[in-house]
């Protein structure tokens, strides 16, 4: 059966009304009454599709069950290995490896912007709402005199209450105020999705009138988003290009669905869509400024050269955030979740802490050397574990966790040390994939002896932060190059 849509309204005469002005020999007017007119057209744009999806809560509703979750890649796990002490000094020859393949992880698209500009409107009856999320303080404007009820979840009902929230003016200055701490706060996706979600348990708790309010601003801030149900229960499914894992998710015109703070295999979903509307992305390009709660310090020490030690604390916040991030995959390519945790910068409290005290030890060295060092703090600074062991599953970090958690497994090393030589030395990075193992490259501007591997021309010299104590250059015995994929990085 073919679904209603709401279909995009055509502007073309925004720019054809200018026409009308040309006469006027005041230019200051005639800008002014040109915006005046544009913006009419916006909002009357705006208040067309609100109606229209009104209109479709009341009939284009349909039962859709979930497709299997997409399961965490389980690898046989190579375990860590240490160098013996006679081979450390050995000379190292350089010797080229072949790869499998090349994985290009895709470039973060801009986020989604709202479906039409949204005018600031103070009016009289709002009051400033003020919330907390990830230990942060929040405050956006509501209107006060805004009382939504959803006693169920009927057609007629849900309608109703979206008619209110989009009714001219009422949530303007509120979703202005979101996709502000959106902008000044660095949020995500996710971290936005998660505000909203905050803001609206505020005012009505965890209800369906708090996830009706969260649809209403995530799609007017551009998400594409669809509404669903299940006995009396009202849930937010966001869309997204990355396959999630562990969630089971909903197919809708070829696009996947996800449930939000929902475990319901079998949904009643609205489906009609907003113009414009773009799928949540997973990716980080910064990080959320969150307010700064220092951890405990930790102090993280080379065991080849004891002078490169540092005391290191990071924000818990920011730490919290990271606890909710579903790991994900672009493309059907497992490898693509580890290009997105490294190539998420570090926190700038932690940098600036954190990079200070490293460059104090390397600064005046040679490339080889200053890598040396980073790789050996990497490699014996930090305890090794399993996942599975501390976890009981699979999991990647970001690079604050693996300097916050007491353990972390050979990813989370490459994924810390391909930042520091990032930031700190400027040269570029490559992950490496074996089977059961994540190893690491640098690109040497200096002439540096080692295995390696060429792409595009350059030297990338295998550096390896779980092969214990071995120097820049070797790779991990028993390793398959033949099974071996580069992942590039930023």
């Amino acid at each position: 059966m073919k679904k209603n849509k709401i279909l995009p309204i055509l502007f073309l005469g925004i720019l054809a009304s200018t026409n009308g002005f040309a006469q006027n020999n005041n230019p200051r007017k005639t800008y002014d009454d040109f915006k005046k007119q544009a913006l009419q057209k916006y909002n009357d744009f705006r208040t067309q599709a609100n109606e229209q999806y009104a209109v479709f809560l009341k009939q284009a509703w349909e039962q859709y069950n979930a497709l299997p979750a997409i399961t965490k890649p389980k690898d046989e796990t190579v375990p860590p290995v240490t160098i013996p002490e006679e081979d450390k000094n050995k000379p190292i020859e350089s010797n080229p490896i072949p790869i499998k393949d090349v994985v290009v992880p895709p470039t973060p698209d801009p986020q989604p912007t709202p479906i039409a500009p949204i005018k600031e409107d103070s009016q009289p009856q709002e009051r400033a709402v003020e919330f907390i999320y990830c230990g942060t303080k929040y405050q956006v404007h509501f209107n006060k005199d805004l009382n939504l009820s959803l006693h169920d979840c009927n057609n007629e009902q849900l309608s109703n209450v979206w008619t209110q929230l989009s009714a001219e003016g009422v949530l303007n200055s509120t979703i202005r105020d979101c996709l502000a701490i959106r902008v000044s706060k660095k949020m995500c996706d996710w971290a936005y999705l998660n505000l909203l979600s905050s803001f609206s348990k505020a005012i009505y708790g965890t209800t369906n009138e708090a996830t009706m309010l969260t649809s209403y601003i995530f799609s007017q801030s551009g998400y594409k988003m669809r509404i669903g149900r299940n006995r009396q229960h009202l849930y937010l499914l966001y869309a997204s290009e990355h396959g999630i894992y562990e969630i089971p998710y909903f197919n809708i015109d070829d696009l996947n669905f996800y449930p939000f703070e929902c475990n319901e295999t079998q949904l009643e979903i609205c489906d009609a869509s907003f113009p414009q509307e773009k799928p949540l992305s997973l990716f980080i390009p910064q990080n959320p400024k969150f307010e700064y709660k220092a951890s405990d310090l930790r102090t993280l020490t080379s065991k080849r050269y004891p002078n490169v030690q540092v005391q290191i604390q990071v924000n818990e916040n920011l730490i919290d955030f990271y606890n909710t991030y579903p790991a994900s995959e672009v493309n059907g390519n497992f490898m693509t979740k580890w290009a997105m945790y490294a190539n998420t910068p570090l926190d700038e409290h932690v940098k600036e802490k954190l990079y200070p005290a490293l460059m104090d030890k390397i600064n005046g060295l040679s490339q080889l050397d200053a890598v040396n060092k980073l790789l050996n703090w990497v490699q014996t600074a930090f305890v090794y574990e399993y996942d599975d062991k501390v976890w009981g599953h699979d999991r990647a970090f970001f690079a604050e966790e693996t300097l916050y958690y007491p353990y972390c497994d050979c990813e989370d090393r490459a994924i810390l040390f391909t930042r520091l030589v990032r930031d700190l030395l400027g040269l570029k990075t490559i992950l490496v994939f074996y089977p059961g193992h994540l190893a690491s490259a640098v690109c040497f501007t200096d002439k540096v002896a080692g295995d390696y591997i060429m792409l595009d021309g350059k030297r990338f010299i295998i550096t390896d932060p779980t092969y214990i104590g071995a120097p820049v250059g070797n790779t991990m015995p028993d390793m398959d190059n033949t099974q071996a994929s580069v992942i590039l990085l930023n």
